[in-house]
């Protein structure tokens, strides 16, 4: 079942995407099935296990569920020292 929701992207992702937010209507049951989905749309090649994913402004798990009218925030892997 197909559920509106705005994705949010940041530093490399946005890069991919070629913007910062979209808003799509996707058949998608958790935050994984909406990575693995924008991954080959945008073309990036990170892999799911380096980044981390918010629904609605909360850290989640990738197993999180999502619902319609949810904002999911892809963050891809920070190297810092």
């Amino acid at each position: 079942m197909k559920k509106n929701i705005t994705v949010r992207y940041f530093a490399g992702f946005r890069e991919h995407a070629g913007l910062g937010e979209e808003d799509l209507s996707i058949d998608a049951a958790t935050a994984s099935d909406v990575y693995e989905q924008l991954k080959h749309r945008h073309g990036s090649s990170e892999p799911q296990g380096h980044c981390k994913v918010a629904i609605n402004d909360e850290m989640a798990d990738w197993n999180s569920p999502i619902n319609d009218g949810d904002t999911v925030l892809l963050f891809p892997p920070v190297a810092g020292g």
